[in-house]
C-alpha cells in the first residue's frame, strides 16, 4: 500500500478514488474536445501506482497529472486542473493547526510535549508557549516558506530549525554583553537598574537580566562570569571600610582580614546560590527555565582574577553538591549549564588554579558539568582567542569593531538550517557522481532557506525586544530604530548543521570514517560544506558558519524519515537514529582518547559549532584517570564532554542501577518516576547515549525485557 505525504506532513494512505474525482471535476468544465477519457483517467493514475514508490509527496502526484494532461495536448483541461489544485490549496491553508493543538490541550500530542524535555508541557503557562508554536509552525510550512524548502524539510533533506518562532522576529542564541549591562545599567519593565555596589546584588541582576532575555528569544544565552569579580571587590572593599571605621586600632590587621574574609565568603556563596535557585525557580514567558551557560575562564589578563577564581569554585562547589527538588534530595539542576576553561595555570601540569580543575573533575564525575574548552586549542582556531560558545553550543565567527579589537559579547545567531548526509548516501549508494550532484542542488536548498531565516529578521525594529536591542543585551539602539546593521558584516552568525558524517561515509565507501579511506571521504565531504559557509559568506557579507554541534532529536528524524523512504538498511537506518555531526558512531571500539584525538580534525573545520563527548564508566571513585582525560583535552581537542555509565534518577536521587518495568518504560525502583527526561540510564546495549526511538528497527534485551530502541 502506497503513503502519501500531505502537505503538513503526515501521513495518509493512497486513494486512487480522490485522484480520478479531481481530474473528473475538471474535466467536466472543459468543452469536449478537450476532454480526457475515463480509459486515459486510468492510465495516468495506473502510471502514478506503476512508479513502485512506498511513499510519494502528494505535490509530487499532483505534478506526475499535470505532466501526463500536458502529454495528451490537453493544455485547457491541465489549467483547468490546475487551477482547482488552486482552490484546493488555498481552502487547506486555511487552517492545519487545529488537530495539533486540540491535541495539546488534551496531553495526547507527543511529539510536541516530548520535543523539549525541559519544559513541562501540561502546565497552563507552557502550553500557551506550545500552542504559539503550533501556530507558528504551521504558518511557516503553508505560507512563510517557499514551497520547495518546506517541501525539502517534510522530506527530510534539510531540517528548518526553530519554526515554532520564525513567525516573529526572534533569532537564535546569543553571547550577552553582561559586562556593559552591570557596568552601564540596564532597563527592565520600563524601569531603570543601575550599576550595582556589591557582588550580591550583581548577581540578582544578573539572573534578571538572563530571565528577561530569555522570554525575548529562542534559543540559548552565554554568560562570562568573569564580570562579576569587580563587584565581588567592591564587596570587600566595603566591608574593610566598615570594620576599619568601627575597630579602628582595636584589633589587628590580621583578624580585621578576617572579619572582612568572613563576611565575603558569605557574600559570594549567597550570591552564587542566587545564581543557581534563580535560573532554576525563574519561568520565562515561553514556558521554561531560562537556557543559560554559565562561562568559567580563569583569563590570566583580566584585573579581577583572584576574585573571578573565588567565584568559579564556589559555582562548583555549589553545583557539585547539588540542588534540592521537591522532596528535599539533592540533585542535579538542568541550568545553568557550565563550560569551565583549560589553560596553562589550571591544566592539572603544576598551575597555580589546579585546585579548582580538581574540583571541577568531581563535579563532572558527579554532576556531569561542567563541558571543557582547551583555551591552548581554541587560540589556535580563533587567531589568538579564547570565548564562550552561545547558550546553544554554536560559535561565533571573529569579528572586530571599528577600533580593530575583537568582539564576541553582545553577538548572536540568526537561525539554523542542517542538511540530511545520510539521504545522500542512500540515494547515490557508491556512486560519486550522483552523490556531488546532490551535494550541490542540496547546498542550494541550504543557502535559500538560511536566507528565509535572514530576511525574515531584516527590518526589525529594536522596539520589538527592548532588553536585547536597546537596553545592552546585545546592542543600544535608538527607539524605532532597525537592526539590519547587526545582521551584516559578520557582527552576527547563521549556521548550516550537518547530521550523519558517519553513516554518509559508510555508504559510499562502505567504510567507517575512522579509517584512512572513510576518513579521506569524510574530510572532502567536510570541507566542502566549509567551503559552502565561506562562498556565501563571501558573496552576501553575512557571517555563515559551518555548525557541528548536538541536535539529539534531529538525529531521530532524519532517521525515521530515511526508514520509511528505503526501508531498513543495516548499520544506517536500522538503529533508529544518525550520529551527531562528525562524531564516530557510539558502537566503534575506540577508547576515549583516541576519539577526542580523532574527532579535533573535525572541529576545526566545524569552526561555527564543535563539541565532542565521550562515554565513561562511573569514575566518583576513579577522579585521577578522569583527571588524565581532563589534561589530555587540554593538549589535544577544543571542545568535549562527559557522559557518566552510572544510572541516576533527579526525582528521589536514586544511584543506581534503573530497571524496564513490564510496560517496557525505565522506572526507578527506588521513587517510581519514569519520567526519562529526569533520569540518567545507562544504556546496557549499544551504549548510545540519547533519547531512546521507540518502535523503530530491532529489538534488543535490556534487563532480560525487550524494548524497541
Amino acid at each position: 500500500m502506497i503513503k502519501v505525504i500531505k502537505r503538513d506532513g503526515r501521513e495518509v494512505n493512497y486513494d486512487r478514488n480522490k485522484i480520478i474525482v479531481a481530474i473528473q471535476k475538471a474535466n467536466d468544465e472543459v468543452p469536449p474536445k478537450e476532454k480526457i477519457t475515463d480509459d486515459k483517467i486510468e492510465a495516468i493514475v495506473a502510471s502514478i501506482e506503476n512508479r513502485g514508490q512506498d511513499t510519494m509527496q502528494v505535490e509530487d502526484i499532483q505534478d506526475i497529472i499535470e505532466q501526463k494532461l500536458m502529454a495528451e495536448k490537453k493544455f485547457i483541461l491541465a489549467k483547468t486542473y490546475i487551477i482547482y489544485r488552486y482552490t484546493r490549496e488555498l481552502v487547506r491553508k486555511a487552517n492545519t493547526t487545529d488537530d495539533s493543538i486540540m491535541s495539546l490541550i488534551k496531553n495526547s500530542n507527543k511529539d510536541v510535549m516530548e520535543e523539549n524535555s525541559n519544559k513541562n508541557a501540561i502546565i497552563a503557562s507552557t502550553q500557551r508557549d506550545l500552542i504559539a508554536g503550533e501556530v507558528s509552525k504551521d504558518l511557516t510550512r503553508r505560507v512563510l516558506l517557499p514551497e520547495k524548502i518546506s517541501k525539502a524539510h517534510d522530506e527530510g533533506v534539510l531540517h528548518f530549525h526553530d519554526a515554532d518562532y520564525f513567525l516573529q522576529s526572534i533569532f537564535n542564541c546569543c553571547l550577552i554583553n553582561i559586562q556593559d549591562m552591570l557596568d552601564n545599567g540596564t532597563v527592565m519593565n520600563g524601569k531603570l537598574i543601575e550599576s550595582p555596589k556589591s557582588f550580591q546584588v550583581a548577581c540578582t541582576v544578573v539572573t534578571q537580566i538572563i530571565s528577561a532575555v530569555a522570554s525575548s528569544q529562542y534559543g540559548g544565552q552565554s554568560v562570562d562570569i568573569k564580570h562579576l569579580g569587580k563587584y565581588l571587590r567592591k564587596s570587600k572593599e566595603k566591608y574593610t571600610r566598615f570594620y576599619t571605621q568601627k575597630y579602628g586600632d582595636k584589633i589587628d590587621s590580621e583578624v580585621l582580614d578576617s572579619f572582612v574574609a568572613d563576611r565575603l565568603y558569605d557574600e559570594l556563596k549567597s550570591g552564587v546560590q542566587t545564581i543557581q535557585y534563580q535560573i532554576n525557580t525563574l519561568m520565562t514567558t515561553n514556558g521554561q527555565s531560562p537556557f543559560v551557560t554559565l562561562f568559567l575562564n580563569l583569563d590570566k589578563d583580566d584585573e579581577y582574577l583572584e576574585e573571578n577564581a573565588m567565584i568559579i569554585e564556589e559555582i562548583l562547589r555549589q553545583r557539585l553538591e547539588g540542588i534540592k527538588n521537591e522532596k528535599g534530595v539533592y540533585v542535579t539542576p538542568a541550568f545553568p549549564k557550565l563550560i569551565y576553561v583549560l589553560d596553562e595555570h589550571n591544566c592539572l601540569q603544576g598551575g597555580k588554579y589546579d585546585y579548582i580543575t580538581k574540583l571541577a573533575v568531581q563535579c563532572s564525575a558527579k554532576r556531569l558539568y561542567p563541558d571543557y574548552i582547551s583555551a591552548k586549542k581554541m587560540r589556535e582556531n580563533y587567531e589568538g582567542n579564547v570565548f564562550s560558545c552561545m547558550g546553544c553550543r554554536s560559535f561565533l565567527s571573529t569579528w572586530k569593531d571599528e577600533n580593530g579589537n575583537y568582539k564576541w559579547e553582545g553577538r548572536f545567531n540568526q537561525g539554523v538550517v542542517s542538511l540530511n548526509l545520510p539521504q545522500m548516501g542512500l540515494i547515490a549508494r557508491g556512486n560519486e557522481e550522483l552523490f556531488w550532484q546532490l551535494m550541490e542542488s542540496r547546498l542550494a536548498l541550504c543557502f535559500e532557506a538560511l536566507m528565509c531565516r535572514h530576511n525574515a529578521l531584516s527590518g526589525t525594529l529594536s522596539d520589538v525586544s527592548p532588553i536585547h536591542w536597546q537596553y545592552g543585551a546585545i546592542a543600544r539602539l535608538k527607539k524605532g530604530e532597525s537592526i539590519d546593521k547587526l545582521l551584516h558584516d559578520g557582527y552576527s552568525t547563521i549556521s548550516l548543521g550537518y547530521i550523519g558524517l558517519y553513516e554518509v561515509t559508510k555508504l559510499m565507501t562502505g567504510e567507517s570514517h575512522t579509517t584512512e579511506k572513510g576518513l579521506k571521504f569524510a574530510l572532502k565531504v567536510m570541507k566542502r560544506l566549509r567551503e559552502a559557509a565561506d562562498t556565501w559568506k563571501r558573496n552576501t557579507g553575512i557571517a555563515f558558519g559551518l555548525y557541528g554541534t548536538p541536535a539529539e532529536s534531529l538525529c531521530y528524524r532524519f532517521a525515521a524519515i530515511d526508514a520509511k523512504r528505503f526501508g531498513i538498511v543495516e548499520d544506517i537506518t536500522d538503529k533508529g537514529y544518525y550520529t551527531n555531526s562528525y562524531h564516530v558512531d557510539v558502537r566503534e571500539k575506540i577508547d576515549a582518547f583516541s576519539k577526542f584525538k580523532f574527532e579535533s580534525q573535525f572541529q576545526v573545520i566545524s569552526s561555527g559549532g564543535a563539541i565532542s563527548y565521550v562515554e565513561i564508566p562511573n569514575m566518583r571513585n576513579n577522579l585521577e584517570a578522569l583527571e588524565e582525560l581532563v589534561k589530555f583535552i587540554y593538549d589535544n581537542i577544543q571542545y568535549a564532554e562527559f557522559n557518566t555509565k552510572s544510572d541516576y534518577c533527579h526525582v528521589c536521587g536514586y544511584d543506581g542501577e534503573i530497571l524496564i518495568n513490564d510496560n517496557l518504560e525505565w522506572e526507578c525502583p527506588q521513587c517510581g518516576n519514569k519520567d526519562h527526561a529526569k533520569m540518567n540510564v545507562t544504556r546496557r546495549t549499544c551504549g548510545y547515549l540519547g533519547e531512546n526511538f521507540w518502535n523503530v528497527g530491532k529489538t534488543k534485551e535490556i534487563n532480560s525485557r525487550v524494548l524497541h530502541i
